[in-house]
């Protein structure tokens, strides 16, 4: 072998790994901007959807991303004057207090703990919300909402989870077409400046923006392997901005706080501020981790030691 060849080799490995990137990340590309369409989809769902009535104590549970939109919607509907709603993961579920309705929220209706919390709950009507309405889950509830149309091929969810919020806003009366509308300018709109040269990504968001600045921080981490984390914007003060430096970039979900601005902007953090609604921002989230991804050369589909539904022996 001449000195020509090994480089060539290199070569022709670099170019392979690439071209597999990309027919590897076609998937998520698809779903990522398919939102707007899939959401009205979901939104004309709602009107007939088998979900609790006004006035009930709801509990609303998941796992990961689940979790995340299960703190969104429930902050949504209690605010909405529905009824009390808390948010657990189904682990932490307490058993002792009774509810009159429980929402399980899982895309592959295989989740574990999941199932066995239900079986373990005291006596109350049962919901699911899932891509797959013959799975699991849908065998052991009593009402079910099935989203075919919005499942996903990629590991790393993306429209499931931001449908199945377009399904309970647009049970709860808010105008989904708008936040649709307003998700299609988010496909075209530019990420932040700092996203590859930052180390550090901190979601901040208030009232029903909390859950889903957790769920942006994990879609970090996952299809990112990043170094993310998530407050509500008040708790940002009380420990957390002491990490701060030129090297962080903070996104706040919806306007900040009077003051905090400049406190983020004082450590030499970037800061990115979306006085609109969440919901349509958590598409250019999604479009941020996979170009960030893309930036350290991973593949944003298949994060490593994840799998699409955790099932446990």
């Amino acid at each position: 072998m001449n000195a020509i060849e090994p480089a060539f080799c290199a070569f022709l490995l670099i170019v392979s790994t690439v071209g597999l990137n990309r027919a590897e990340t076609a998937a998520i590309d698809g779903e990522v901007h398919s939102q707007p369409s899939i959401w009205r989809r979901a939104a004309a769902l709602a009107a007939g959807a088998d979900l609790p009535s006004s006035g009930q104590r709801v509990a609303v549970m998941g796992c990961g991303t689940s979790l995340f939109v299960a703190q969104a919607i429930a902050n949504w509907r209690e605010g909405s004057g529905h009824g009390l709603t808390d948010a657990f993961t189904p682990s932490e579920m307490p058993l002792g207090r009774r509810y009159d309705s429980v929402i399980a929220i899982s895309r592959s209706g295989t989740t574990t703990e999941v199932l066995q919390a239900l079986r373990s709950l005291p006596e109350s009507d049962t919901f699911a919300i899932t891509a797959v309405a013959e799975s699991p889950l849908a065998e052991n509830v009593e009402h079910l909402v099935a989203l075919p149309f919005a499942d996903e091929t990629a590991i790393v969810q993306t429209r499931f989870s931001t449908s199945v919020v377009a399904l309970w806003r647009a049970y709860l009366g808010h105008d989904v077409d708008r936040l649709a509308a307003h998700a299609e300018a988010k496909l075209t709109a530019g990420l932040p400046d700092s996203l590859t040269t930052s180390e550090q990504f901190v979601f901040l968001g208030h009232g029903p923006a909390v859950g889903l600045a957790n769920e942006a921080s994990l879609k970090f981490r996952e299809a990112a392997l990043a170094w993310s984390e998530a407050y509500p914007a008040m708790e940002l003060r009380h420990g957390p901005i002491s990490v701060l430096g030129p090297r962080s970039l903070v996104w706040s979900l919806g306007d900040l706080p009077q003051g905090l601005a400049e406190d983020v902007l004082a450590t030499g953090a970037c800061l990115q501020v979306d006085g609109g609604d969440p919901l349509p921002e958590m598409v250019r989230v999604h479009r941020a981790a996979i170009a960030l991804a893309r930036a350290k050369g991973l593949n944003p589909d298949c994060p490593p030691r994840l799998e699409r539904s955790v099932v446990l022996p």
